[in-house]
């Protein structure tokens, strides 16, 4: 974690670092942006310096030549009022500017505009210098001008500034996240895959490395205690194997002496019969047990479904079944030819631990209904009864697969939750999907599907 923590800080400071940066930037883009304006606007052709020089260049005949250039090259007309508003002398005087005024005219016009001309003045020893500058070059404010071309750049460049931040911080963002993400994505995928009990191998470089190492360790730590565990299971089954063979078959030939007495034939006959689903449980345990760690190999091949459908269905029928069962078989047309690519024998453990399933938790009888069916990619296997069926409580315990080593529930019959949970590992070994329907006294159906061959 104290790595991961390194890693994220490091993005933050990156970020952080990227954001100090676009600020200079965007400072930098506001002086570029402003600087011609207020050298031009503010330096020597600005109002209180063409005054200044204006006013010092000022005697009776007029202004220097000199002068007078540097107010035509900025487009600056220029008149002195005297005393009672008379224009003495012009420069540049547009036709349409007055040459005399009175003194509320001058009142007016010195602290704005004259004709739509800012116009700056100054009260001088031989009368009032009254500087005109082009329309919409200032906007005068009462004690203060600013730049017109200023005041209409501004929003956009604000607005421009703004949106290119955006973006830029956008698509920093963006590609963080998914640098991020591309980098601690394999590590997400092994935790998962450990969460399964799948062991795991990450190879990262760089501020990573030591998670992924932890992660490494603790599947080697994992995998470790599965093999422990499928050895205990496989060794336990083992074991059990030869003692329950000799119990089996010292009942059997009890239950047929005929010189033992029929109560004890009777009873030898239940120890036969319980031994055999020992028996069977002991092997679905170890079944579940290596499917689960991966231990089991699959020997896949193309297998026509119909036909293990049908040779299953009629080696049942030959070995005898309970008369208060029976068992129909459904393919449809599409489906005959269907193949898929599996271990045979383990769909046949799978639709069998169903089949029984039905005939085990039905004593009273049922109608067992094995149908066949596909799509243009999928095949189903549809096995189902119209027993007794089971109540939604018990649907939900079965659907959230109870692990075999922690199922403590005594209402969860361990002998069907194995079952199911063997066929579901089955199926999901084989990329398979199982879905279940039930309702109490509406029977039980299991679909399981597989995609079709190529």
């Amino acid at each position: 974690m104290k790595a991961f923590g390194k890693y994220i800080s490091k993005y933050l400071l990156s970020f952080f670092a990227f954001a100090l940066v676009l600020l200079l930037i965007n400072i930098l883009a506001f002086a570029l942006t402003f600087s011609g304006i207020v050298s031009k606007e503010y330096g020597t052709a600005s109002p209180a310096n063409m005054l200044e020089a204006v006013a010092a260049d000022l005697s009776a005949s007029g202004i220097s030549e000199e002068t007078e250039q540097a107010l035509d090259s900025n487009h600056i007309w220029a008149m002195l009022l005297d005393v009672n508003g008379v224009c003495d002398w012009s420069v540049s005087l547009p036709e349409e500017i007055p040459t005399q005024y009175t003194i509320q005219d001058v009142a007016v016009f010195s602290k704005g505009y004259l004709q739509d001309y800012p116009v700056f003045v100054r009260n001088t020893d031989d009368g009032l210098l009254v500087l005109g500058y082009p329309k919409d070059s200032f906007m005068k404010l009462t004690g203060n001008y600013f730049p017109i071309r200023a005041i209409r750049i501004l929003p956009l460049f604000v607005t421009g500034i703004l949106a290119i931040d955006i973006v830029l911080l956008f698509l920093v963002y963006y590609f963080s996240k998914r640098k991020i993400a591309k980098n601690t994505e394999p590590i997400m995928v092994s935790i998962k895959a450990l969460s399964t009990g799948k062991p795991v191998d990450l190879s990262i470089r760089g501020e990573l490395s030591e998670i992924a190492d932890s992660v490494n360790q603790a599947s080697q730590v994992l995998s470790r205690q599965n093999q422990a565990r499928a050895n205990w299971i496989s060794g336990v089954s083992h074991d059990i194997r030869t003692p329950l063979s000799m119990i089996m078959g010292y009942a059997g030939r009890i239950a047929g002496d005929t010189a033992t007495s029929g109560e004890i034939q009777q009873e030898a006959e239940i120890i036969r019969a319980q031994s055999a689903k020992i028996k069977d449980l002991v092997q679905d345990l170890n079944l579940v047990s290596q499917l689960e760690y991966e231990m089991q190999p699959l020997h896949k091949e193309p297998v026509r479904l119909s036909k293990l459908l049908r040779s299953y269905a009629a080696d049942l029928l030959n070995a005898g079944i309970s008369e208060k069962h029976s068992i129909e078989v459904e393919i449809s047309s599409e489906a005959e030819t269907a193949v898929i690519d599996c271990d045979a024998r383990l769909i046949l453990r799978a639709i069998g631990n169903l089949v029984q399933n039905s005939i085990n938790h039905n004593p009273q009888g049922c109608d067992i209904f094995l149908s066949l069916d596909c799509s243009s990619e999928d095949v189903s296997i549809t096995v189902a009864d119209n027993g007794v069926g089971m109540s939604a409580e018990k649907m939900r315990e079965l659907e959230e697969k109870p692990h075999y080593m922690e199922s403590t529930d005594e209402r969860l019959d361990l002998r069907h939750g194995l079952g199911l949970l063997l066929v579901r590992q089955i199926v999901e070994a084989h990329s398979g999907a199982m879905k279940m329907e039930s309702a109490p006294q509406s029977g039980y159906k299991a679909v399981l599907t597989f995609q079709k061959a190529i």
